[in-house]
């Protein structure tokens, strides 16, 4: 039952706290496991206590009644709730202790463009609604997912493009992160309506889990090469807040991935080289 009030304002800040409340273990934040709990997690009553404030005033919170709570306040119910620093800042965002992350610009920079378009491993820009801005032919090559224009989103939750080494639930968290107290946004709106055609996307958003951009290792089942093991790394891009540039490379424990890699890039350049005769 939605215990919310209904002001016909959206109720960010009391959704998250909702959400991250029930995920929390009561034994992990020293209060006995008993038997009788109808929801998982801490109930608001044990949540105010453990951060130092009543139980009145973090139900005012949770209904939307009080949206502009103290940094300090934040801070502690971040800390009960056991929040890694980007969703401790996501908290702050949602509360208007910090302000919202600037909006990006989906222009490219030319000489960004000019260093994507340069590389010979697979590479390509992705803007704040995880939309490609401008990739290269071995990106290309690596999928046709990864072509400019093309959303890493719809990719991974309604396109046959799960195999592109992106862990679905970490890219619903970087995406949550990304577009912080923005989620009025007209173009999130739209993109999480559709995505929410997928049933995995609509557990993952329900979490309301926030992560920084970050890469890792990804294992990818290419048709051409077969399997390979590459290590994928996203930088942030200067003079674009919220663009990161993605590029996929060889690891060095798996030397057959780099030689089949390699092999991937030199026929995606044997498809662009110009003709002579």
């Amino acid at each position: 039952m939605d215990d919310g009030i209904d002001d016909g304002r959206p109720n960010r800040l009391g959704d998250y706290l909702r959400a991250r409340r029930r995920l929390v273990l009561p034994a992990t934040v020293g209060l006995p496991a008993d038997g009788h709990r109808r929801v998982p997690g801490l109930r608001r009553e044990e949540l105010a206590l453990l951060a130092g404030i009543s139980s009145d005033y973090y139900l005012r919170l949770e209904q939307g009644r009080n949206r502009r709570p103290s940094a300090q306040v934040l801070t502690s119910l971040a800390r009960v709730l056991q929040l890694d620093q980007s969703g401790a800042d996501y908290l702050l965002e949602l509360g208007g202790a910090l302000p919202p992350s600037r909006r990006s610009r989906d222009a490219i920079v030319p000489r960004i463009a000019d260093l994507v378009g340069s590389m010979t491993l697979p590479a390509f820009v992705v803007g704040r609604y995880a939309d490609i801005l401008v990739s290269n032919s071995p990106a290309v090559a690596l999928s046709p997912l990864l072509r400019a224009g093309e959303n890493l989103l719809r990719a991974v939750f309604l396109d046959a493009g799960r195999d592109l080494g992106f862990a679905a639930d970490d890219m619903v968290a970087m995406f949550r992160r990304r577009v912080g107290g923005g989620l009025g946004d007209p173009r999130v709106v739209e993109l999480v309506g559709e995505l929410s055609a997928s049933a995995r996307f609509r557990e993952a958003w329900a979490r309301h889990d926030v992560q920084p951009i970050r890469g890792g290792p990804v294992h990818l089942h290419h048709p051409q090469i077969g399997p390979v093991v590459l290590n994928l790394t996203k930088l942030a891009v200067d003079e674009a807040d919220d663009q990161t540039l993605v590029v996929y490379h060889p690891a060095a424990s798996h030397p057959d991935s780099a030689d089949r890699l390699e092999q991937l890039t030199s026929l995606a350049a044997e498809r662009v080289a110009p003709r002579t005769g």
